[in-house]
């Protein structure tokens, strides 16, 4: 369906710098439990759960038809927590290489030195198990083994295999980041149905256009290490289109869930609205990269913010709808 166009441009001989080595970090040199809990945190790279967790609680309210229990709210977002953020400790140490390398990661803890790959190995393996008993016995087993699966498709699958060595790296990679919806319907169901599955669907999609737009402003720092993204092996031009082109699925799809769920008329009216909007700053991308724009000029973090917003905004209406229908 979507089919990527190559950059006649040269650029895997093209030579980028390698980022400046960093100065010394008195926070490494004598670290206080501060700076040692701080670099512990950041190994789980707390945005990004909390993309995961907007995509998991609203998910819950729709499930319940209202405000689900508190009890299993709670437990579900430890849950969560615990399982992404050892999905993500375990990628910051098999990525470790190429993030001392981009000026985008450099920061991180590993690369600075402030955590060991051992005990941050050491770190994300418990998570992991914590957060499979903990869902497990606090939750359901169906949710627990659905957060399983998510973290091994996303440590094994996309950081191991996918990343580095296919430009559909994120496309199928994705995947492990779709999941919250899922756990978010079995924690409260305990049992699948097309609701969550239409959810799913919608966070697959979204995830290119978000992911790739970052990928356009931080286009260097992939091409230095060697990772296929699409922005590094396409066009400007191309890579727009496929932005252009999963935007309209993901818009068509978000507004399938009016009918699949049954919902009122607050979540279809968000979804169109929000949509439309999503769909003109995607619009806006490609008649700049059509102008030859590049680089800074592409502007590709307005859509890359926005579709923070969108996801947040979707998942919200889809929350409060069910308390008005």
């Amino acid at each position: 369906m979507f089919v990527t166009a190559v950059d006649p441009r040269p650029a895997a001989t093209t030579s980028y710098p390698a980022a400046p080595p960093l100065p010394a970090d008195p926070a490494v040199l004598s670290p206080t439990v501060r700076d040692v809990v701080k670099a512990y945190v950041g190994l789980t790279k707390p945005r990004i759960i909390e993309l995961l967790l907007i995509t998991t609680v609203p998910v819950m309210f729709l499930a319940a038809g209202g405000v689900p229990g508190l009890g299993v709210v709670a437990a579900t977002l430890v849950g969560g927590i615990f399982a992404a953020g050892s999905a993500n400790t375990i990628n910051c140490v098999l990525d470790r290489d190429i993030d001392e390398q981009m000026r985008r990661t450099r920061r991180r803890p590993l690369p600075r030195h402030a955590v060991s790959p051992r005990s941050a190995t050491i770190f994300g393996v418990v998570l992991g198990v914590l957060a499979t008993l903990e869902l497990g016995f606090f939750v359901n087993w169906l949710s627990s083994l659905l957060a399983l699966a998510a973290n091994a498709f996303y440590v094994f699958g996309y950081t191991m295999v996918l990343k580095r060595r296919t430009v559909q790296n994120i496309v199928w990679g994705g995947i492990a980041g779709c999941f919250p919806t899922l756990i978010g319907w079995t924690a409260v169901t305990n049992e699948l149905a097309w609701t969550p599955v239409v959810l799913f669907l919608v966070v697959f999609f979204w995830t290119p256009p978000h992911t790739w737009t970052l990928a356009m402003r931080y286009r260097e720092d992939y091409a230095s290490v060697d990772v296929p993204m699409l922005p590094v092996v396409a066009t400007p031009v191309a890579t727009a289109r496929q932005i252009m082109a999963y935007s309209v699925v993901m818009v068509a799809t978000s507004i399938a869930l009016w009918p699949v769920a049954d919902t009122g008329f607050v979540y279809p009216l968000a979804a169109i609205a929000l949509g439309v909007v999503f769909l003109r700053e995607a619009r806006a991308l490609l008649l700049r990269a059509h102008t030859g724009a590049e680089g800074a000029a592409l502007r590709p973090m307005r859509l890359f913010h926005f579709s923070n917003i969108y996801l947040a905004l979707l998942f919200i209406a889809a929350a409060i709808d069910p308390l008005l229908h």
